[in-house]
């Protein structure tokens, strides 16, 4: 406690010194309490820590308890100076606020006496008044300035027309001394004058008709051609010079003299580029030898340049720059002078450049035309590249001449004026094309262009086919056929298709990428299996003579269609390029009709033809040859290929032209019909020589082959000879139809073959005796029949040959259940009397045939009851309606003749079936896509 006193004594002296304090003026606190301290950037926090820092230090220095007292109190002095403050302000505010009223309302005043007087119109009127005597006074100085222009030109005019008499009395004494002295001393102003002014005594010479006129013109015109001739020598010379405003100088004066023509030509004339060492007018055959060696052979890929043209259009880009710029400084009919001098290049340049280049590959068609093709893409680069100096939009058209001026008047133009038609000058564009059309007219006018496409097609055709055609020549030299005759006179013809005027050309694709693209998707789709190997042709070498000729030299092939089909698309391109639009679907029909003679007549119908008359020639006694089968797949493969080249790379061409797209349309479905007609026609001869071998087979066999003896030998065979020749005959039918034919095409092959063999069965049976022994290999030889055509997986057929297995079956059911048998399954559905014929062929027939004895009246044979006496058969014979016929079959004797028992046979298997077969001619298709 006693250390505690000591410090609150002391602590409370210092409190009321600062009490004491409190009451003195602060100066910092009254300077704080201002009204410019809340004037600018006013902050809360500096002006609260402003008026209490010092009673905070203060409270600090004080150790005892804290004394709000201070704090209070200088808080309340500064709310009152505050408050004090604020009044004072808002006290002139007020009073501002006063004044700005004031000031407002006198503001209104003054604006409301000004919108009154100027309501009033004081002011508008005095403005009015003014510009309407401005005015007046304008139009009085235009009406002068008129008349005084109107008096200027006439008296200009007549000044000219005074000095014009002049200049020719003065030529009608000989005296040209004024014309010389304004010729030679006037400068460039001088010998522009004399410019105008002989162009008008010309004009003025050829119109009089005074005594002596004529030997006044003739001055004239001598004076006339000296002046041009100096004028020529300056233009030369300050061109040899480099000197292009004495040129400019001499190309206009010469324009106001006649037109500039002359001075264009000296220019164009002896230009560099004309006059230069003629290093673009010879081919360099040493460098170019591996491409002109490469040009005739359709194999290669034609080129895209020749180095010599390549670099003649180089130098022509080049000059056409440059030329394009100094022709806009000298000259003053520059668009008029850059088509003189283009015009000129392609002219002199080009054509005879390419006459070279034409007349080199005049040995080969091909490379003619494709020669002709490449300079044609080229030049077309060029032309659009030159385009770019059409300067004729570029600039205005220039005045008249001072002299020019002076001569007439100012506003005044001179219908005799030779420059005055300098403006209707073409587009340097459509110069241009019309050159480029020029330059290729020779070449392509007519038929000109068409009948060297189709002779290149003849001739590459006639070579690549050359070995095909003698095959096939020499395998019907014996048939007295004109068929090959189109194909022997193939290198000599052309093509006599006409190529009258159609509509525009489509934009294209390239013709060829779009072939390569349809021949991929074809070799993808279908393969190329079975015995058609590749044919190349290779070049035959005199001293080695011609390599023997194979079966492969006369196969059709794909590879050989795709070929053909490849140069006819580059032949297509080039017809695109070169053919004008308005003939583009007429060549394109002409090159289809050309293709169609190679590859449908010359190349498929060949073979087809070929194949029909080589399977009838072939001997009956060997095997059927089936490579005409093979030959079907390749055809129908081919006639994929062409109609879709057909579709993508020529129907197009035509789309502009809906008369030639009718025309080719209608072509082409002829042609695929022709090729389909064909391919009928073989496969139907093949049909029919694997029915006669099969037949010929059945025919070798014995007449104890089903009666043999009872030997292990006879027992040991599986089936008979005629059996397994017939079954592996039919085998490789199947093998090679299911190969090369398909769908609905191949279901009518197959049931031909099946159908006709089943009917020679039929009879076969009825012609050889079968002994209970020969009964089981009769019946092993119909059970190989049935699995072979079971194989052919057509359900009719095997509903057929089971038909024909329990036929056989006959032959060893014992003689007790027989006639049971032939009234169950396929048997119990044929009349009894048709299954006589085969009963008969049983050896122990004549032991039961009484009991198997049928009625003789016709009229039982279709219903009634049994004759009496048969016994036995009252289970098959009895009841009053039909019996189980299927009508269409003559008299009772008609039907038990043994003659006609298989036919009738036949006919009641394929009604019962309920299938009609239509023949395979009606049902073979080639050339469209099979069916999934």
């Amino acid at each position: 406690m006693h250390i505690s006193t000591v410090p609150a004594v002391s602590g409370g002296t210092r409190r009321d010194m600062a009490r004491n304090d409190l009451y003195a003026p602060d100066p910092a606190l009254q300077e704080l309490l201002k009204l410019k301290t809340f004037e600018d950037n006013f902050d809360i926090q500096e002006f609260i820590g402003g008026i209490s820092d010092n009673l905070i230090a203060q409270s600090k220095e004080d150790t005892g308890p804290f004394d709000p007292a201070p704090f209070i109190r200088t808080f309340e002095s500064s709310v009152d100076a505050l408050l004090a403050i604020r009044k004072d302000v808002q006290t002139k505010k007020e009073a501002m606020e006063d004044n700005v009223r004031i000031a407002e309302r006198e503001f209104s005043r003054k604006l409301a006496e000004l919108n009154s007087g100027f309501e009033a119109r004081a002011v508008g009127k005095s403005f009015s008044g003014m510009e309407n005597k401005i005015s007046q006074v304008g139009k009085t100085a235009i009406r002068i300035g008129e008349q005084l222009e109107s008096i200027h030109i006439s008296r200009r005019r007549a000044q000219a027309a005074h000095d014009l008499i002049d200049y020719y009395n003065q030529f009608s004494h000989s005296d040209t001394s004024r014309l010389d002295t304004l010729r030679k001393d006037g400068g460039k102003a001088g010998r522009q004058q004399v410019a105008v002014i002989l162009r008008r005594l010309v004009t003025v010479a050829k119109e009089a008709d005074v005594p002596g006129a004529e030997e006044t013109r003739n001055r004239i015109d001598k004076y006339c051609e000296l002046f041009e001739k100096d004028m020529l020598n300056l233009f030369d010379k300050s061109y040899l010079k480099g000197d292009p405003k004495m040129m400019g100088h001499c190309a206009q004066t010469l324009l106001d003299f006649n037109g500039g023509a002359s001075c264009v030509q000296v220019y164009v004339n002896q230009h560099d580029f004309f006059i230069s060492k003629s290093k673009f007018q010879e081919i360099n055959i040493t460098e170019e030898s591996q491409m002109w060696d490469i040009l005739p052979d359709p194999d290669t890929t034609p080129p895209k340049e020749e180095p010599g043209l390549t670099d003649l259009f180089r130098e022509i880009r080049h000059t056409a720059g440059q030329e394009s710029e100094i022709i806009q400084a000298v000259f003053p009919n520059p668009p008029f002078v850059m088509q003189v001098f283009l015009q000129r290049v392609f002219a002199q340049s080009i054509q005879q450049y390419l006459e070279l280049l034409l007349t080199k590959a005049q040995s080969s068609t091909l490379a003619y035309l494709r020669i002709l093709q490449l300079a044609h893409v080229q030049v077309s680069k060029l032309v659009e590249d030159l385009k770019a100096y059409d300067i004729s939009s570029a600039l205005s058209p220039r005045s008249p001449s001072t002299a020019e001026q002076q001569a007439l008047g100012s506003g005044v133009v001179n219908p005799a004026a030779p420059g005055a038609g300098a403006g209707l000058v073409v587009a340097i564009g459509t110069m241009l094309e019309n050159a480029m059309e020029e330059l290729f007219v020779p070449y392509n006018e007519g038929t000109k262009y068409l009948d060297k496409e189709t002779k290149s097609l003849s001739e590459i055709y006639s070579t690549y086919l050359n070995r095909f055609t003698k095959y096939h020549e020499a395998a019907l030299k014996a048939k007295s056929t004109k068929l090959f005759d189109r194909l022997a006179q193939l290198a000599s013809t052309t093509a006599t298709s006409t190529t009258a005027s159609g509509a525009g050309a489509a934009a294209q694709a390239a013709a060829t990428a779009a072939f390569m693209n349809i021949s991929g998707r074809i070799r993808a789709g279908v393969g190329t299996n079975g015995p058609t190997a590749p044919v190349p042709i290779v070049p035959e070498k005199p001293e080695a003579g011609p390599p023997p000729f194979t079966e492969d030299d006369g196969r059709l092939n794909v590879d050989v269609a795709e070929k053909i089909l490849k140069w006819h698309a580059e032949a297509v391109g080039r017809c695109v390029e070169l053919s004008p639009p308005s003939d583009l679907a007429r060549n394109a029909f002409a090159l289809m009709k050309e293709l169609a003679e190679i590859l449908a007549r010359s190349y498929v119908e060949t073979a087809i033809e070929s194949a029909v008359a080589l399977v009838e020639a072939r001997d009956p006694k060997l095997e059927p040859d089936l490579q005409p089968i093979y030959t079907l797949k390749q055809v129908d493969m081919i006639c994929h290929l062409w109609q879709q080249y057909v579709n993508v790379a020529l129907l197009p061409l035509a789309n502009n032209s809906v008369t030639v797209r009718r025309e080719m349309t209608v072509f082409n479905n002829q042609t695929i019909s022709r090729i389909e007609g064909a391919s009928n026609g073989m496969l139907q001869r093949v049909a029919d020589s694997i029915i006669s071998w099969l037949s010929a087979q059945l025919a070798k066999q014995k007449k104890n082959d089903f009666k043999p003896r009872n030997d292990d030998i006879s027992f040991a065979r599986v089936n008979t000879e005629p059996c397994e020749a017939c079954c592996d005959c039919l085998e490789k039918v199947r093998d090679a139809a299911k190969e090369c034919i398909s769908g609905k095409n191949l279901e009518a092959f197959l049931m031909d073959i099946g159908v006709s063999f089943h009917t020679l069965l039929l009879d076969h049976l009825k012609k050889f005796p079968v002994s209970a022994t020969g009964g089981l290999m009769l019946a092993k030889d119909l059970r190989s029949y049935q699995d072979t055509i079971a194989t052919f997986a057509l359900p009719s057929l095997s509903e057929r040959f089971e038909f024909i297995r329990q036929l056989g079956n006959v032959f060893l059911v014992r003689p007790e259940i027989l006639k049971s048998y032939i009234t169950e399954n396929y048997l119990g559905r044929i009349e009894p009397a048709l299954l006589r014929p085969y009963l008969m062929q049983r050896s122990d027939w004549s032991q039961f045939e009484r009991a198997f004895d049928f009625v003789a009246d016709p009229s039982d044979a279709l219903g009634g009851t049994p004759t009496p006496g048969t016994g036995g058969t009252e289970g098959i014979w009895s009841g009053t309606g039909p019996i189980r016929s299927l009508g269409g079959v003559g008299n009772l004797k008609d039907r038990f003749a043994v003659t006609s028992v298989s036919n009738r046979l036949s006919t009641m298997m394929r009604d019962l079936e309920n299938i009609r077969i239509g023949g395979i001619i009606q049902l073979l298709t080639v050339g469209h896509p099979p069916p999934m």
